[in-house]
């Protein structure tokens, strides 16, 4: 069924006519970015890992500074995780930093740091998906394999008119079999950027720039005015508010107590000021939690700020409140996990975006 309903779809296009219109469309109208000056595939990993739910401007100094303090995958792999996240520090979704770090390695270690050329190799390593998998197999060694985002299925599922749900794993499956019988076996590298660059630039999702598509003459969706109800995906779910206390606790040294979050979960392994979860205890109780927990007896001096910080599946709603120390239990604070820092040596510890921010407030 899949087959011929994927054949019956092809023949209502002129392939070779569309790989000519969007490989000469990308060659002459591609974005200037750093990645695409080289076609190492371990620069080229980086960036695809980096695109990864973050928008390209945000990514391109980010990638630079990484690649110039990693330049080959030996440098990455012989690197402490608290250096690589330092690097990553502002990126977000740190566990692509940590997966990154560990496939790297294991490039060093099995392939003598060789970026391996087959599906079957790449596709084991951790956190290399199928689209990532495809990316660099056709940008970095021009094989032709399909690479398939949001981007592509976008744009295909507007070409040939698609509507089922793209949200569905079956249904990403079937436009991998698409770009399959439709990439350029001469030039699968444009072709697949093409694709990539046409969703980003010209094919939106809400306002696409139809009248400027270089693919305009083979768009169903287009030729039956439907180009802005594809492609057809479920709301996502409603995100849960999870409130926090921040606490900014000051000692007599002009230092500020800190800890690291655990190894396992969101933001592992990446350091923080306690955070006080009001969904367990009230604000009035906080000193008496933070005792229990901590073995320290504080005083709180007064707010300093409000925030929101939105991750994929949840939202943190964060009181930001100035406390200090009134007693300490020795015996309790011996906790490998929190340590007291000058506000200058926090540079040294990576931190998630509003911690930093709150970093900055007490410069």
């Amino acid at each position: 069924m899949k087959t011929e309903y994927i054949h019956q779809k092809l023949k209502q296009i002129d392939k070779k006519q569309f790989q000519h219109d969007l490989i000469t469309w990308f060659e002459n109208e591609q974005r200037d970015l750093p990645w695409r000056k080289s076609q190492d595939p371990y620069k080229i990993w980086i960036s695809e890992i980096m695109l990864q739910q973050t928008k390209v401007d945000t990514v391109i100094p980010y990638y630079e500074r990484f690649i110039n303090k990693f330049p080959t995958p030996a440098d990455l792999s012989s690197a402490t995780e608290q250096e690589v996240l330092k690097a990553w520090e502002g990126l977000g979704y740190y566990s692509r930093a940590r997966n990154l770090q560990h496939a790297v390695r294991e490039v060093v270690s099995e392939y003598g740091g060789i970026v391996p050329n087959t599906p079957e190799r790449l596709g084991s390593l951790k956190g290399v998906g199928p689209y990532t998998t495809g990316a660099i197999l056709s940008i970095a060694y021009d094989i032709p394999a399909p690479a398939v985002d949001g981007n592509v299925m976008r744009v295909l599922s507007r070409i040939f008119l698609i509507e089922e749900n793209i949200a569905k794993p079956s249904v990403r499956s079937l436009f991998e079999h698409f770009v399959e019988k439709l990439i350029s076996k001469q030039n699968p590298s444009s072709f697949n950027q093409g694709l990539m660059e046409l969703g980003a630039l010209i094919c939106t999702p809400n306002s696409p720039a139809c009248l400027l598509c270089p693919v305009q003459q083979h768009c169903q969706a287009f030729a039956e005015g439907k180009e802005l109800e594809l492609p057809i995906k479920e709301k996502a779910k409603k995100k849960k508010i999870i409130p926090y206390t921040v606490l900014v606790i000051r000692d007599d040294h002009e230092g500020f107590l800190i800890e690291k979050r655990p190894d396992k979960g969101l933001l592992a392994n990446l350091w923080q000021f306690p955070m006080a979860p009001l969904s367990d205890i009230d604000k009035k109780s906080i000193p008496h939690w933070f005792y229990g927990e901590y073995g320290i007896k504080i005083k709180i001096e007064k707010q300093i700020d409000t925030m929101k910080h939105v991750f994929s599946h949840i939202i943190w709603e964060l009181d930001v409140i100035e406390a200090s120390i009134i007693e300490e239990d020795a015996n309790k604070m011996e906790r490998p996990d929190t340590t007291v820092v000058s506000i200058q040596d926090m540079a040294n510890f990576p931190m998630p975006v509003p911690h930093q921010k709150i970093v900055k407030q007490l410069q």
